[in-house]
């Protein structure tokens, strides 16, 4: 059986998620897994939830917990990337705080905005470190990342390093079944197509019974008949573009410059939109990790596990078992939408068996739902280069295309932000640091897969 790797497995409540889930295959139930975490106590309680979680399935996996990498990757098969770099203080709190300066409010800020372009930074030198140790000890495994951002630190992976790697979310397989309830329509009857970019996908169709359901939808929430109000975002672009965007209202609205706006009280109370959403998620998670641990301590287990509907299990039993599964990852752009740019990050569905990840084709995104992608793209692309090339002018680059920066902003407040974020996070940021190649360019970290950074050579 599989050697399977988690990489951030201090966060314990994901990490039983996803354990669970592979260990309810019995095909699965007696692999080796190896957790992995830089922090020594959260890796301890963890350790505890695997057996835990072991235990209530019946399975008898091999457990190992380390600090070492090397001995975490060695042979591995799957590597999962479940981390985040700085945690809540001081990471999160600087990419809400430091904004909030300049009168830039965010919701979730992980996935885009000033808060992403940061994050970014932060998070994809330590995964590519990571992916070099692994181009050693497991170059044939496949990696499965949870992290986000998700779109910029998959793209960064495969474009970065040669590790096999797919980007996993869980928007796709959830977002449309509130929809389909509010119609009377059982969810699990519903076959969907749904293609994009990571957290701006959308369901090109949502059928049952070979019945188009969009029509049905767009009344009900046209009429006012139904419009909850954690989703007012959503339903209003659904109104206005005619399909259905598979991440939540919250994360939605810091994504374009329509919604937030610093000077439009109204528009947050019109669409209830929750600034400074994503710190208040993070002090409910540590409480959470915080009650499990109580209980793990008090030597109380799980009862009733049932499998969740996170891709990542169903990825790794089909490529063992050879039994075909189709998720929904975020892969690069290889003449899979023809209206995005070739070579970005896109979310598709991918074929799963023995042979890998097989991203299927989609063809054109209706004109409008692709000029939507390509703004988010343009600042993907150059927070991918500013890490990968370690030339810092990309980042204020981003920041300056960033759709909700850019308007709430002028030049030179994006420029003397992105300076204040620079600052405060001082000596997280590797690629920055100044290498001498000898060639009289100001640059920093170069990767041996090139880029269009210095072009020295060196």
């Amino acid at each position: 059986m599989p050697k399977i790797t988690f990489v951030g497995a201090g966060s314990t409540v994901f990490a039983r998620n996803i354990l669970s889930d592979c260990l309810s295959y019995p095909e699965l139930a007696g692999s080796e897994i190896a957790l992995f975490d830089i922090d020594d106590a959260r890796l301890r309680t963890s350790a505890k939830m695997a057996e835990h979680v072991a235990k209530a399935w019946d399975a008898s996996p091999r457990i190992v917990a380390t600090m070492n990498p090397e001995e975490a990757f060695d042979g591995a098969q799957y590597v999962i990337f479940m981390f985040q770099v700085g945690g809540y203080e001081p990471s999160t709190v600087i990419d809400f705080e430091v904004p909030k300066k300049y009168g830039l409010r965010q919701t979730i800020a992980d996935t885009l905005g000033i808060g992403g372009i940061f994050r970014a930074q932060r998070t994809i030198p330590v995964m590519l470190q990571y992916a070099y140790m692994m181009e050693d000890l497991c170059p044939k495994a496949t990696v499965l990342n949870y992290v986000n951002p998700m779109a910029m630190n998959t793209w960064a992976m495969l474009a970065g390093s040669d590790m096999a790697t797919i980007g996993l979310c869980h928007s796709v397989q959830g977002s449309h079944r509130h929809l389909c309830e509010a119609i009377g329509v059982n969810p699990d009857e519903v076959n969907y197509t749904c293609a994009g970019i990571n957290h701006m996908a959308f369901y090109l169709s949502l059928e049952h019974n070979g019945e188009d359901l969009y029509p049905r939808i767009i009344e009900k929430v046209a009429s006012g008949e139904y419009c909850p109000d954690w989703d007012r975002v959503r339903l209003d672009m659904l109104l206005r573009i005619g399909y259905y965007i598979t991440e939540s209202s919250e994360h939605f609205s810091e994504y374009n410059p329509w919604f937030i706006k610093r000077d439009r009280p109204d528009l947050i109370e019109r669409y209830n939109i929750p600034l400074d959403e994503y710190p208040r998620r993070c002090v409910g998670q540590i409480k959470g990790w915080e009650a499990m641990r109580a209980d793990l301590e008090a030597g109380k287990g799980f009862e009733g596990l049932r499998r969740t509907s996170e891709y990542g299990s169903r990825i790794i039993h089909a490529m063992e078992t050879g039994e075909p599964a189709l998720v929904h990852g975020s892969v690069l752009n290889h003449e899979l939408i023809d209206n995005l740019p070739y070579g970005c990050c896109v979310e598709v569905p991918c074929l799963i068996d023995r042979n890998g990840i097989q991203p299927v084709k989609v063809g054109h995104l209706p004109s409008t739902l692709a000029a939507m992608n390509r703004t988010n793209i343009n600042v993907q692309e150059l927070s991918v280069l500013a890490a990968l090339t370690g030339n810092k002018e990309y980042v204020y680059h981003a920041a300056m295309l960033d759709p909700h920066t850019a308007a709430e902003l002028s030049l030179d407040e994006i420029w003397s932000l992105v300076d204040d974020l620079f600052e405060a996070h001082e000596g997280m940021l590797p690629q920055f640091e100044q290498q001498d190649c000898g060639c009289g360019h100001d640059h920093g970290h170069h990767h041996h897969h090139g880029d269009d950074g210095c072009g020295c050579g060196h």
